[in-house]
């Protein structure tokens, strides 16, 4: 009989043995789940699946959830933000079909189990599941709770606090949350107490390197003065829905914004001004997008906004809605601000996401030259013969003397042009001939060939800046006209050795105007060429003339030509100094870098001038 009694102690014995075992393998089957978490880069949410499917697999609750703590206009309250799949979540969801339990707000109330277990940094527990479950929804019939403590042989609630680490040190006051588990056990064991306590300490860690690994990712797409989308995000979108768009027959939409005058509001109020403009603008963008669109800030004041599956016809409707908010909204000591837009559609306008991303920048600048504060709409543009306008160009300035060019000079110009076939492949240099000769009728110091080689450059630094070709073409007939209102000054001006007086200066400030006006603007086929010209002489900062614009306000061409024109300039004889040596220009275009020219057009022509002269 002893060694029977005996013999039931040590099963018995052995039983234990054998469950104490079992639950520390468990625990550490657990633990390992949260260290292999660790040492991974998996969103914050995975993580939490993964605590919560963990511990209830592992450690044999009924349900495990994970309930953040949250704060809006009204108060802090309490969100399950992961849970695992149980009876008690199946029937949460029976008794509440039109929401799910993650979107459900859970007051905050200080005698609540999960309000107490934050305060007191303690883990607590309750036997009184009925009570806890009303304290989490409070509409919750009677019958109902007890059937889900029947069906689902709930026994205890366990409540863990979780708090999060910040900086270097371990803050217990950044309270992030709870943990809770249903058991089937009344009776909660100190060991088990013992082991939660470690285990918060550890998910504990495991949520904080998730959040500092959210946050950078994050960071790695959106603006950090705005929160918007930045603009490698938004690339790598549009191009996605670029391929979505092809596959399934769907237009997208592209609008592009710029906030006008941005540089008048940095200059009068100080730059902290102009940041609270963008912001603005940011924050009205996030309030009329839809869940599927995405706003981002490409740069400085520009915007883009994608909308997906919107034609072009819903485009300018959400477009405009966007210029309206803008202007409604008012701005301390600034008043209002406007901003410019321009919109473009996805195989409407182009099935190209470069294209399609130019004819919207071009339609927000047209709305920019058209007065700002407007939305206008791209146009499809028809691929143009760059020598055959400037052929027909030419003819008509000469035939209509539209210019004051002497009888015989102006019979060979027209000769020359007459005589000039398209396709012949000597035509441009009898257009670079045309421009040569004409230039030389009011400046005799002009050197032949130099039309053509201020083009090549023009272009190839126009490449660089991965201009498209159609607007290409546009450069290179606004480099062979930008200058033909010179034809109305006096030689001696450009000849002249000793500095010039006020009116003689204002006199050939006066060309790009008469250019783009007087000379140009009755010629029909050159329309979009005006705006190159007429502001070729503008400069970066805004101190250039005839209107002292500014920035992304002056077309891109007008940029390059400027650049072009003074570089040659600088490297020429000058009837009031002797030409500079190509390091000494390339020395004097670098220190007009963000005065002059943009610093980014500057780094493109530097390497290229550079090439050039090797």
């Amino acid at each position: 009989m002893d060694v029977y009694k005996r013999n039931i102690e040590l099963e018995n014995e052995i039983k234990e043995k054998t469950e104490e075992l079992n639950k520390a393998n468990n625990t550490m089957l657990t633990m390992s789940s949260i260290w292999d978490m660790m040492n991974s880069s998996e969103p914050l949410t995975n993580v939490l699946d993964t605590i919560v499917n963990s511990l209830q697999s592992h450690m044999g609750y009924i349900n495990t959830l994970v309930l953040t703590k949250e704060l809006d206009e009204n108060g802090h309250y309490f969100l399950v933000k992961s849970h695992s799949d149980s009876k008690v979540i199946s029937k949460f969801q029976e008794n509440n079909k039109l929401m799910s339990i993650k979107e459900f707000h859970i007051p905050y109330n200080e005698n609540f189990i999960l309000a107490q277990a934050l305060k007191e940094h303690k883990i607590q527990t309750s036997t009184d599941i009925t009570n806890v479950l009303h304290g989490v929804m409070s509409g919750l019939s009677h019958e109902f709770v007890q059937e889900v403590i029947r069906t689902t042989k709930s026994k205890s609630i366990i409540v863990v606090p979780l708090y999060r680490k910040q900086n270097e040190s371990y803050i217990k006051d950044f309270e992030f949350g709870c943990l809770m588990v249903f058991s089937e056990r009344s009776d909660v064991a100190n060991t088990e107490i013992n082991f939660l306590t470690v285990f918060a300490n550890q998910i504990e860690l495991a949520i904080t390197i998730a959040a500092l690994f959210e946050e950078v990712r994050k960071q790695a797409v959106t603006d950090p003065l705005t929160g918007l989308y930045n603009r490698r995000y938004f690339e790598e979108n549009i191009n996605r829905e670029a391929e979505r768009a092809l596959r399934l027959g769907q237009p997208f939409s592209l609008v592009s914004l710029d906030l006008d005058h941005l540089k008048t509001i940095n200059d009068t109020y100080g730059h902290q001004y102009g940041d609270v403009a963008i912001k603005t603008i940011s924050d009205v963008l996030k309030q009329k997008a839809r869940s599927i669109d995405i706003p981002a800030r490409i740069g400085g004041e520009e915007f883009n906004v994608l909308l997906p599956g919107v034609d072009s016809y819903g485009a300018m409707m959400a477009a405009e809605r966007i210029r309206a908010a803008i202007e409604a909204t008012p701005l301390e000591k600034i008043g209002n601000v406007t901003a410019s837009i321009g919109v473009a559609t996805f195989l409407e306008h182009s099935k190209n996401v470069f294209e399609l991303t130019e004819l919207a920048d071009q339609a927000m600048y047209q709305a920019k030259i058209n007065g700002r504060n407007q939305v206008k709409m791209s146009q499809k543009q028809k691929e143009v013969n760059w020598q055959k306008v400037a052929v027909n160009a030419f003819l008509d300035i000469i035939s209509k003397q539209r210019v004051q060019i002497p009888p015989d000079l102006a019979g060979d110009i027209t000769a020359r042009l007459s005589s000039v076939s398209i396709q012949d492949k000597d035509a441009k240099e009898v257009i670079y001939s045309v421009v040569d000769i004409i230039t030389q009728s009011y400046n005799s110091t002009y050197q032949s060939g130099f039309t053509k080689s201020k083009l090549m450059l023009a272009v190839k630094l126009a490449k660089a800046m991965n201009m498209k070709n159609i607007e290409i073409d546009k450069l290179k007939i606004a480099i062979l006209l930008y200058d033909i209102g010179n034809i109305m000054i006096p030689e001696n001006i450009f000849r002249k050795e000793d500095a010039l007086t006020e009116e003689e200066k204002e006199l050939i400030k006066s060309h790009p105007v008469i250019a783009a006006r007087d000379i140009l603007k009755p010629i029909s086929s050159i329309q979009d060429i005006i705006p190159i010209i007429e502001k070729h002489h503008e400069n970066w900062d805004g101190s250039g003339y005839p209107g002292n614009a500014s920035g992304k306000d002056i077309p891109l061409g007008s940029q390059i030509i400027l650049l072009v024109d003074a570089y040659y300039a600088l490297t020429q004889d000058r009837p009031y100094r002797k030409a500079f040596d190509i390091e000494k220009a390339v020395e004097i275009i670098q220190q007009g870098a963000g005065i002059k020219w943009s610093v980014e057009l500057v780094d493109k022509f530097i390497p290229l001038v550079k090439h050039e002269t090797e």
